[in-house]
């Protein structure tokens, strides 16, 4: 594939890549709004680590549009995909409705953070420039168009990305994702004054749990990470998707480039017992907001989980002024533990006019179904208000 260039009468043009490392870095670090997982170097990291390629079946394909002195107006992190691993937005029903079909859906086209089911701008810039944005959308549907792909897929987007997709007509999707926010709590006694007395009695014997069991944590960044502590992160990384039989795609050298590129924002929260490391949490932080990503264990550590992944993560909000920790995709127990039902977006434009109309019925029945999940998730509200 090549890029495209627009036609002589137009201010910009788009252009289409095979990595992102082609593209600007400042240019695009501007426009990703602080977020991490649409950084620059999340994704170039992803690349260089070979985390993401043709063998990973992610093959990137960046698209930008690009004013006449080569200046990213808008851009879209894309990826030829060969299958559906890594993307939190599940569409297996779908891949193999098109089998039963007689149509092949991959390869296929995705917008997303890889790995990533974290919110962020995808059209970047869409806020700033949504004219370039939509023309953005409109190269991603020619894409699918001129190359026979079965959709495009743009995924955990932002309320300005949902506008324009809107406009475009592509087909809308949500879900439900758990997210604490913080409340301007002085500490994390002051969180659990917030609660109603069953929840506020629970996460503290778990607490106490851990702690008389004689374990302690401690946090480094990237900045102060050793070989031996990121050695442990990766470990414990590979080790969870071990336990459920699953391929990992990161690998030592991601954690290597990702600690070094983001420095006092690669976070690891470390449990240790007997003066021995076992268990970990590999976070990533922004001005605002804490992101859980990663946890593993060498150990058979199922209360330290808790502590490491939540608890830890909101005591580190508390204490370094952070508004909101996403602590990643699913996990309705979290809502007891402070964690609320926050909507998270996807849009999907498909090329077989069937294939559009079933899954326009699909997602009909769907949101009627997540909007009484919804319902019962306010039941589980812990807060005492």
């Amino acid at each position: 594939m090549t890029s495209r260039s627009t036609s002589p009468e137009r201010t910009s043009r788009i252009v289409r890549r095979h990595s992102l490392a082609a593209l600007d870095e400042s240019d695009w670090k501007a426009l990703s709004e602080g977020n991490p997982f649409v950084d620059w170097r999340f994704l170039n990291d992803l690349e260089q680590a070979g985390s993401v390629g043709k063998p990973a079946g992610w093959i990137p394909y960046p698209i930008a549009d690009e004013d006449i002195n080569g200046r990213i107006l808008s851009a879209a992190s894309a990826y030829l995909k060969e299958h559906s691993h890594g993307e939190f937005v599940f569409d297996w029903a779908w891949a193999r409705a098109a089998q039963g079909a007689g149509l092949s859906w991959y390869p296929k086209l995705l917008v997303a953070s890889p790995f990533s089911p974290v919110t962020g701008p995808r059209l970047l810039g869409s806020d700033r420039h949504p004219q370039a944005a939509s023309r953005v959308i409109e190269e991603l549907q020619r894409i699918v168009l001129e190359h026979g792909l079965s959709s495009a897929g743009i995924n955990y987007c932002t309320e300005h990305d949902a506008r324009l997709l809107d406009q475009a007509g592509w087909l809308s999707r949500y879900d439900w994702q758990f997210h604490w926010s913080n409340r301007d709590y002085g500490d994390f006694d002051d969180f659990l004054a917030t609660l109603r007395r069953r929840a506020r009695k629970n996460i503290r014997a778990e607490r106490r749990k851990v702690q008389e069991s004689g374990w302690t944590f401690r946090w480094v960044s990237g900045q102060d990470i050793s070989a031996r502590e990121l050695e442990l992160a990766t470990r414990c990384y590979l080790s969870t998707f071990a336990l459920y039989g699953n391929r990992p795609m990161l690998n030592a050298e991601f954690f290597r480039r990702s600690a070094a590129s983001f420095s006092d924002r690669f976070l690891v929260c470390i449990a240790s017992h007997a003066d021995e490391d076992l268990a970990c949490a590999v976070f990533w932080r922004s001005e605002s907001t804490l992101y859980g990503r990663y946890w593993g264990s060498l150990d058979d550590t199922r209360d330290v989980h808790f502590e490491t992944c939540y608890y830890q993560g909101i005591d580190y909000c508390i204490r370094h002024g952070l508004k909101t920790f996403e602590p990643g995709a699913q996990g309705e127990h979290k809502i007891r533990r402070g964690f609320l039902p926050v909507k998270t977006r996807s849009f999907h434009f498909i090329r077989h006019p069937g294939m559009h109309r079933a899954i326009a019925q699909y997602l009909k029945a769907e949101d009627q179904a997540l909007m009484r999940y919804r319902e019962h998730l306010e039941t589980l509200s812990p807060y005492a208000e």
